[in-house]
């Protein structure tokens, strides 16, 4: 029996597109026409490729998560705790401001704007901002086995601190700060590190 008809468009390229739109007006500000229009596609492409715009999302989301997780995964091969969150953050900057992509993070703004026309996005997106958590906090009891981070630092709320870090970043790269302030932001956070790692002595008050 004969294959299906072939896809006239390229799924990545199409889902890249789509990411956009979602950054720019959330899930339930993207209508169908804004969406298909971004893609290049019709209709019946559309819905024969992704079903839905529920579906559309939930392929973005995964599409999203891969990019995200291979800049994580970089960072983590960092010689050092320090230099692993250096990193995440540097790239996660350089990330939400790329110039071929709206600003900010998909998670992010996926999440804020997703009423109830998206609710059953609410998961997956939950989901996919914890993604980074446990990796950080994994790398952190590891540091804590060699000395870099005191025995008395809890690795899991430093993991939440780093990426809530990175989450604060996001918004303020969807509101348009540039660079060079962000990179402030990084290095005021670096400058934190060894205060939170347990590495220098806190002057009491």
């Amino acid at each position: 029996m004969a294959g299906g008809r072939p896809r006239g468009f390229d799924i990545t390229t199409a889902l890249n597109q789509a990411i956009d739109v979602f950054m720019a007006k959330g899930y339930d500000g993207a209508t169908l026409s804004d969406l298909t229009g971004a893609m290049g596609i019709n209709p019946p492409s559309f819905y024969a490729a992704f079903g839905s715009k529920e579906g559309l999302f939930r392929q973005a989301i995964t599409c999203y998560e891969e990019e995200r997780g291979a800049l994580l995964k970089g960072a983590l091969l960092a010689p050092t705790a320090a230099e692993t969150v250096e990193r995440f953050l540097r790239d996660s900057v350089e990330d939400q401001i790329r110039p071929d992509r709206v600003h900010g993070c998909l998670f992010i703004q996926g999440a804020l704007v997703c009423g109830t026309q998206g609710e059953g996005l609410r998961e997956p997106l939950a989901q996919a901002r914890l993604a980074g958590y446990e990796p950080l906090a994994e790398r952190f009891r590891a540091a804590q086995g060699t000395g870099e981070i005191a025995a008395n630092i809890d690795p899991d709320a430093l993991a939440r601190y780093v990426c809530a870090v990175v989450h604060g970043l996001a918004v303020q790269a969807a509101s348009g700060a540039s660079r060079e302030q962000m990179t402030c932001v990084v290095k005021m956070t670096l400058r934190a590190w060894p205060a939170m790692t347990g590495n220098v002595t806190v002057p009491s008050t």
